[in-house]
């Protein structure tokens, strides 16, 4: 034990970061009871695009561990990272919607992901920070998190989608909504207790309910080894994902990584008291290599953009402040391996309430948009109801920004249009022409 703590103070500074093995340990596990519900949530939202649940679990826990652990090693910071949920929502169900195929919507990922590199690698983040507007950036996020919120809701068949496209009331006196109504209780309940881990608690109390109702099927074995992941190894069509009509897609999986990213790590930052004076942390341009790297080369394995999750907060607020705690976190999800039937016995309609929950949840910065200003209101409604009314983020993401050009124009507020919005704008007109 003794020589396991010397090793771990080699290796991730703990006494300098005034934290210990068991704080560290601790931390690690609070990280992973709150972002477990990623197991049962990506291969069942994945499965929609046709991709196989089992090899998708697979794959799924691999490059959170191998991720996760490059990022405990590389910055010695507590940061954990799996796919992004806006990124997983748009391959699971609009890519298939608007008849993008799945080889190439992981070509968009790679194409968004090596765009994050050149910029986190040349040192032009500050470049593209400025030149997309903080209202675009916060509306997008929030359309994305109603869109997110959307899918739950339907998978609870809470809400279903009619013959004409219209959305309705689903069957109220349904297996799935009673299940769906008990799951959102329960996960409300324990948030407002501030209950760690309120989002795997939900899944599972559903899970439990779901098998007297015949809404899933208890495995012959809990242990099982893994499934292959070669079916959805290297699918993946890069010259395909060129096509100029596909820019708006490139940039609806860019804009929430990046600066999803920026915002969740100065956020984790900011807890973990990090932050120097000017607001920034030092070795952050780390954590973007990581990060960068992760979608890269999560898009040849068919992983949505990998991205450092908020939930990491949640292991910093227990004490975490080293690697440790990302690289235990790493090992518990390995350990799943052994125990994918019941991760793969997890029935659809238990992520919804964790679903829409996270949809919520990205609402908040919503309340940082300037109202009084109609060349800021207007494009952040158009950004969030379009993408919403039309069932295309792409469509919302278009619209937004060509709104924001306009409005600023004609209010004489050339200046704060960074010139590089000419050129976004004038793609995304191409885009909008090409749905006429």
């Amino acid at each position: 034990m003794l020589h396991f703590e010397q090793a771990c103070e080699r290796l991730f500074s703990l006494k300098k970061n005034n934290s210990s093995v068991r704080t560290e340990v601790l931390a690690g596990i609070t990280t992973f009871a709150t972002m477990s519900y990623v197991l049962a949530a990506v291969p069942n939202m994945l499965s929609g695009a046709g991709l196989p649940k089992g090899a998708i679990l697979t794959m799924l826990i691999l490059m959170i561990a191998a991720c996760s652990i490059a990022m405990a090693l590389y910055t010695n910071r507590p940061f954990a990272l799996a796919p992004g949920m806006s990124s997983v929502a748009v391959i699971g169900s609009t890519i298939r919607e608007v008849g993008i195929p799945v080889d190439v919507a992981f070509g968009l990922v790679f194409l968004s992901g090596m765009i994050f590199c050149f910029i986190t690698f040349i040192g032009l983040r500050e470049l593209v920070v400025n030149a997309i507007p903080a209202n675009v950036k916060i509306s997008i996020s929030a359309g994305i998190g109603l869109f997110i919120a959307l899918i739950g809701l339907k998978a609870g068949d809470v809400v279903v989608t009619g013959g004409n496209g219209s959305l309705s009331f689903g069957d109220l006196n349904s297996p799935k909504c009673f299940l769906f109504a008990i799951g959102f209780v329960v996960l409300l309940i324990l948030e407002a207790r501030r209950f760690r881990g309120s989002m795997i608690v939900s899944i599972l109390v559903v899970t439990l309910l779901a098998i007297p109702l015949n809404q899933t099927v208890v495995p012959d074995s809990m242990f099982q080894l893994p499934v292959s992941p070669a079916p959805i190894l290297f699918r993946i069509n890069i010259l395909g994902a060129l096509k100029p009509e596909y820019f708006p897609w490139l940039i609806t999986f860019f804009v929430p990584d990046f600066f999803g990213t920026m915002g969740i790590i100065l956020g984790v930052a900011n807890r973990g008291g990090w932050l120097d004076e000017q607001g920034n942390m030092p070795g952050i341009e780390r954590c973007f290599k990581v990060d960068s790297v992760s979608t890269v080369t999560g898009s040849f394995c068919c992983m949505p953009v990998m991205t450092t999750y908020l939930e990491s907060a949640s292991g910093v607020e227990d004490g975490g402040r080293t690697g440790l705690t990302s690289l235990t976190t790493s090992i518990l999800f390995v350990l799943m391996l052994l125990f994918t039937p019941l991760a793969l016995m997890i029935p659809a309609v238990a992520t919804g309430p964790v679903l829409t929950f996270i949809g919520l949840q990205m609402l908040g910065s919503m309340k940082n948009i300037n109202y009084e200003d109609i060349s800021e209101a207007v494009p952040a409604f158009i950004a969030v109801a379009m993408t919403i009314f039309t069932n295309n983020i792409a469509n919302g993401l278009s619209l937004s920004v060509l709104s924001y050009v306009i409005l600023k124009l004609a209010s004489g507020k050339r200046r704060e249009l960074h010139p590089a919005m000419y050129s976004l704008a004038a793609f995304l007109v191409y885009y909008l022409s090409t749905l006429l």
